[in-house]
């Protein structure tokens, strides 16, 4: 496993890298040794974040922590890493191309108990042409924090979301 660590706003100490090290370290039992993680370590106002992603093949496992402690962040970041890595195991191992860069004493370990995804409500909706503003709109008046809708210029469904500091994205497929 390849650690890639970078910082934003805060330079990377010889104490903060070693930590990271180790913590994320300890997760290197469930990767082959090509594996590169990223790791970005950040710093605004008393927050500090420490993100962890980790591209596979077909799907990306990430993590991200806040504290007022950059040592606490990166305690919990490899505890949830860890948690997402068990619990979506045997879903990686079922689409074989994801698998490819499990380490093999990973893969053969007894399965984890893994709760199945359950869909306990399911809601139909007409989609009536909109432009993305207007999605927003509707959004902020449903109360919810993203929105589907068909756009009336492309004629494709789109997905509007809030984002922090009151910003919204827009979600378009690519085909």
């Amino acid at each position: 496993m390849n650690l890639v660590i970078s910082g934003k706003n805060i330079d990377i100490t010889e104490g903060l890298r070693s930590a990271v090290e180790e913590k994320i370290g300890k997760l290197e039992r469930y990767f082959t040794d090509s594996t590169e993680v990223h790791v970005t370590l950040s710093t605004e106002k008393n927050r500090q974040k420490i993100e962890v992603t980790v591209p596979m093949k077909g799907s990306i496992i990430r993590a991200e922590e806040t504290s007022t402690d950059m040592y606490v962040s990166i305690d919990l970041v490899e505890e949830v890493i860890e948690r997402q890595l068990r619990k979506y195991k045997n879903k990686l191992i079922d689409k074989a191309q994801n698998a490819v860069q499990l380490s093999k004493a990973f893969i053969e370990e007894d399965a984890y108990e893994d709760e199945d995804i359950r869909i306990i409500r399911s809601k139909k909706f007409e989609m009536k042409p909109m432009d993305p503003e207007e999605a927003c709109v509707q959004m902020e008046l449903l109360g919810h924090n993203f929105f589907v809708f068909r756009n009336s210029e492309s004629d494709e469904v789109n997905v509007v979301y809030k984002r922090k500091g009151n910003t919204y994205g827009l979600i378009e497929p690519e085909f």
